[in-house]
């Protein structure tokens, strides 16, 4: 399934209420166990929708060594 910015929009909504249930924007109610797997949700979400990892993007600075 892919997600929508809507989708993201209602799990925020639904974490800010505290509800453990969450429409998507196709209809369907999901019901989640706790609070710890809607923010894992929602990263996940972000992810696919905004095509980055939630770490940010990985930066890497070569070192140079003349061996001397």
């Amino acid at each position: 399934m892919a997600f929508t910015v809507d989708d993201i929009a209602n799990l925020e909504r639904a974490i800010a209420t505290g509800a453990l249930k969450a429409r998507m924007s196709n209809g369907e109610e999901v019901t989640y166990r706790s609070l710890d797997e809607m923010r894992k949700t929602l990263v996940m979400m972000r992810e696919d929708v905004l095509g980055t990892p939630s770490g940010g993007v990985r930066v890497t600075y070569p070192r140079m060594n003349r061996g001397l």
